[in-house]
């Protein structure tokens, strides 16, 4: 099975939730997890065959959380080698903002930018739409992991 580490970008808890509950479906299915709620740069040097899933949320005026920024800065500073590194996105957004999905697309953006190559298509949780966010995680992530 694959090496899978997540890195969380929170502000209330909200996303952290949510990579705990698809790290312990992984698990359930196998794959070796970690939870990184600090991801920094040198965790992308960490081992190149570790497969990323970006789980994050998104402020009403479109950003990441402080926790996952200094990541995204390295990405679109630095430009680190991750061409090939392949990844997942869910992003955690509210569809009355203006500023919808923005980080959640900024992120994606970054890494495809960098040739990372991202599997399957992103998981966006609308805080607005009334649908059970674990519910919609839990049925995403078991299609996630079948494409990896």
């Amino acid at each position: 099975m694959s090496k899978i580490q997540i890195f969380i970008g929170s502000v209330y808890g909200g996303a952290e939730q949510v990579g705990e509950l698809v790290g312990d479906e992984l698990r359930a299915l196998g794959h070796d997890v970690s939870l990184n709620t600090y991801p920094r740069a040198e965790d992308l040097a960490y081992d190149a065959s570790e497969i990323i899933l970006l789980c994050h949320s998104n402020t009403g005026s479109g950003e990441l959380p402080d926790n996952i920024q200094p990541l995204y800065l390295h990405l679109t500073r630095d430009f680190p080698r991750i061409a090939g590194r392949r990844y997942g996105v869910i992003n955690l957004a509210d569809s009355s903002y203006t500023t919808f999905n923005e980080a959640g697309k900024a992120l994606d953006t970054a890494f495809e930018d960098l040739g990372a190559i991202r599997v399957g298509e992103p998981l966006i949780l609308d805080a607005c739409s009334g649908d059970d966010p674990a519910t919609l995680a839990r049925n995403w992530i078991k299609t996630w992991a079948s494409l990896i």
